[in-house]
């Protein structure tokens, strides 16, 4: 072996031996690069997931510019044909046969749905991304769209067609994603002949993508032209792509910035634990560096020997993190495809590239420094630092213990911490931003929680009655007497506490271009619980309440008075208050009194139902029903939440966990150094006579008085940090936010969680107090 091998392998045998004497540093040190690397992977894919996913699942799936309807008796296949060489048409796909039909899901209704005949999920136009299961290959089966329906389907469900001879039924065999939404379900070609209802029209669907189709004037050109090309009367309609991107914009505008603050904490989390990590565990080795200096080693091959004690074990981390993050990211990008309305989403290779590579390099720069200092130290100097802290540090701290009369064991744990400032700093840092993470994830899971009941009034109106009943065929509207019945059958319920009409039609007002989505209550609607941005919710008559796009877009603000044209009559209003209702259109919410034309019986949209305590939605439901018999007014028990609120909670507790697991990691590995530093002071204390269990006391109160002051330090930063992310989520999704989405943290609450900072520390540092409690003295002054 040449002196070259020689000189710089034996550091690497000197590194090697050190980690099989602290196996449990070294596997610390591992899992913590572990969690890292798996958090750094998850980060970056959901950072990737968020950057534009609509227009690259579009790209990726070949979505349609327009899905156009054909009435098939005025058209030929022949017809249809000849459309695929128009000029400004790039790419077709069909004829698919399709059919609207009503449809039941465990007895009560699943909705109106669009069903097309297709023979596969791929092709040249909407390659349908098959999420489960697998596509139709005969009668009586259906594969969903994962955005359709208002129950909860699964695979092997039934899905049952009303309305039709026989009331087939239809088995979900898969679930898929069309990016551009050209169906709620796909069946074999053949069936859709037996799912059309009597005296329908068939119609066939054609899908094209254009040459130019970036605006609603050029889509319009667009279908105009194939109008031109096929007979008259043939296009019964056109979906345009824009509504799909439009729709999927605004879910990814909402999700954004929870998503990116989420993916940041995480890499900066990993950043800054592995570097805590790293760089304690080579100054908690400063009396071994100063013995292997007397031995004879260089200052470079003491900086080799300690990257290579922490390199191995940090490479080993690294390789199964990435691992582990790609594995943990699956369901996650698969929820967030579903959230952001597009097909499908993948952890990108550069990710799984960039997360261990950066996270290794960190673990050596992270360590260069440390050791480098440590190297350039005379082996006196080394020994001195590593065996004591410099003279003075924490004597103030132990006096001071003595004075309040603390006991003995727990007055020395608590000034320790005062001997080795830089360690101190190295575990407050671990353990304050693992606790920031466990209060933010708190804090934001209740502010979307509130933001979820005021938007999908769950809990203030679990029941509402709407008009896709079995009694309504296609088109069909309720009579007068229908719609009398269903008022007079909810107070006829003993479990109505309120009930209200809504009815719902478009107005104009003076400086908003297009219209208005007035909402009209035909009676006290304050119980509903729209949550109030500003001013209050409508008490009299010619008061109205609007949402934040109707002040954008009116100039106006809460207190001013607007011109309202209902079609009827031309009324002055006044602004009560800014509602919480995140969309882009301007919608108005008033009482009958005040818009007067809205409340006409073709406007009826639903009857809303708050109940009495302790009464079970489901069984209301089916009272209701059973007394409206076959009224196309049907009862319904509102869902639980929009499916974007749904995956944030799950997503934020999945960060948190990881987050705090690395910090805890982190105590642990920065308690078993100090532990392993201290082991002659531990061998000297139980020669002396301390007791198990006063060692156990000694050692946890080392990281009790640094969790305290991390617990003071990320409690105000949590709810800054929540305060910031709810505010840039109601920001992109252009809506204000009640006050009451950020006041989550009531003291209370905010003392509670700050504990969750004493959880961390206490958990990372039963281990090695443990160890050190149960080792007799000279094992413990052997260790050494």
């Amino acid at each position: 072996m040449s002196w070259t091998q020689r000189h710089w392998l034996g550091p690497v045998r000197t590194a090697s031996g050190g980690m099989r004497r602290h196996k449990v540093q070294a596997i610390a040190i591992g899992l913590v690069v572990l969690v890292s690397t798996a958090s750094a992977t998850l980060g970056l894919a959901l950072l990737a997931a968020s950057n534009a996913p609509f227009t690259r699942a579009f790209g990726t799936q070949n979505g349609a510019h327009v899905a156009v309807t054909v009435n098939a008796a005025r058209a030929t296949a022949a017809d249809l044909a000849a459309t695929r060489h128009l000029s400004g048409v790039t790419a077709t796909a069909g004829p698919f046969a399709e059919s609207v039909v009503q449809t039941q899901f465990q007895g009560q209704p699943f909705g109106q749905m669009a069903l097309a005949g297709r023979a596969s999920a791929g092709g040249p136009v909407d390659d349908v991304v098959l999420n489960a299961g697998h596509w139709p290959d005969g009668p009586g089966q259906v594969v969903l769209d994962s955005s359709a329906g208002g129950g909860d389907p699964a695979l092997g469900s039934t899905i049952t067609v009303t309305g039709v001879p026989g009331a087939p039924a239809l088995v979900v065999v898969g679930f898929g994603d069309s990016v551009t939404n050209t169906a709620d379900g796909w069946v074999s070609p053949g069936e859709i002949a037996r799912l059309r209802a009597p005296g329908v029209p068939q119609s066939t669907q054609m899908l094209y993508r254009f040459t130019h189709a970036a605006s609603y004037g050029e889509v319009r050109a667009d279908v105009a032209e194939v109008s031109r090309a096929l007979p008259a009367g043939a296009v019964t309609g056109a979906a345009s792509w824009l509504a799909a991107q439009n729709e999927a914009t605004g879910n990814g505008a909402i999700m954004e910035p929870f998503v990116v603050a989420f993916a940041l904490i995480g890499l900066a989390m990993a950043v800054l634990i592995v570097g805590n990590v790293v760089s304690g565990a080579v100054v908690a080795s400063y009396t071994r560096i100063g013995v292997l200096k007397c031995i004879g080693l260089s200052p470079a091959q003491v900086v080799v020997a300690y990257l290579s004690r922490v390199g191995w074990p940090a490479l080993g981390g690294c390789l199964a993190g990435v691992v582990a993050g790609n594995v943990l990211a699956a369901p996650v990008l698969h929820n967030s495809a579903g959230a952001y309305g597009v097909g499908s989403q993948q952890v990108p290779w550069w990710a799984s590239v960039i997360a261990p590579a950066g996270m290794f390099a960190l673990v050596l720069l992270a360590g260069f420094g440390p050791a480098l200092r440590a190297g350039r130290l005379s082996a006196a100097e080394a020994i001195a630092a590593g065996r004591a802290p410099r003279a003075g540090r924490g004597y103030a701290a132990h006096r001071l213990a003595a004075r309040l009369r603390l006991p003995r064991p727990a007055g020395l744990g608590l000034a320790a911490p005062f001997a080795r400032p830089a360690r101190t700093a190295v575990t407050l840092a671990a353990i304050a931003f693992g606790a920031t993470a466990v209060i933010f994830a708190f804090g934001l899971s209740s502010s979307l929680s509130r933001a979820a009941a005021s938007q999908t009034h769950s809990a203030t109106i679990p029941v509402r009655v709407e008009p896709f009943g079995p009694g309504a065929g296609p088109g069909q509207m309720p009579t007068a007497a229908q719609n009398a019945a269903v008022p007079a059958a909810l107070r006829a319920q003993p479990g109505t506490l309120h009930e209200v009409t809504l009815y719902g039609n478009g107005v104009k007002v003076p400086g908003i271009a297009g219209t208005v989505n007035a909402q009209a209550f035909g009676g006290d609607a304050a119980w509903t619980g729209y949550g109030i941005i500003a001013g209050r919710w409508y008490n009299a008559p010619g008061e109205v309440d609007v949402n934040t796009a109707f002040l954008d877009q009116s100039g106006l603000a809460v207190g001013d008075t607007a011109t309202v044209n209902t079609g009827t009559a031309q009324v002055a209003v006044r602004v009560a208050g800014e509602v919480f209702d995140p969309d882009s259109q301007a919608r108005m919410y008033g009482s009958t009194q005040t818009l007067p034309g809205v409340a006409s019986p073709a406007n009826v949209e639903e009857y809303d139902v708050a109940l009495r305590p302790g009464v079970s939605a489901d069984s209301y439901v089916n009272a209701v029903n059973g007394t409206l018999g076959g009224n196309p007014w049907q009862a319904t028990s509102r869902q639980d939440g929009e499916k974007f609120y749904t995956i944030a909670g799950g997503l934020v507790s999945l960060l948190a966990l990881m987050v705090a697991v690395a910090a805890g990691l982190g105590v642990l590995n920065t308690v078993l150094m100090t532990t392993r530093d201290r082991v002659h002071d531990l061998g000297v204390f139980k020669a002396l006579g301390m007791r198990p269990g006063q060692v156990l006391t000694m050692v946890v109160c080392w990281i009790a008085g640094p969790a305290v002051v991390a617990a003071a330090i990320a409690a105000p930063v949590a709810v800054a940090l929540n305060t910031a992310t709810v505010r840039a989520m109601a920001g992109t999704a252009h809506t204000g936010i009640p006050a009451s989405f950020t006041q989550v943290f009531p003291p209370s609450r905010l003392a509670l969680l700050s504990l969750a900072a004493v959880a961390i520390a206490v958990a990372g540092a039963l281990l090695p107090a443990s160890w050190a409690a149960r080792a007799r003295p000279a094992v413990a002054l052997h260790t050494e």
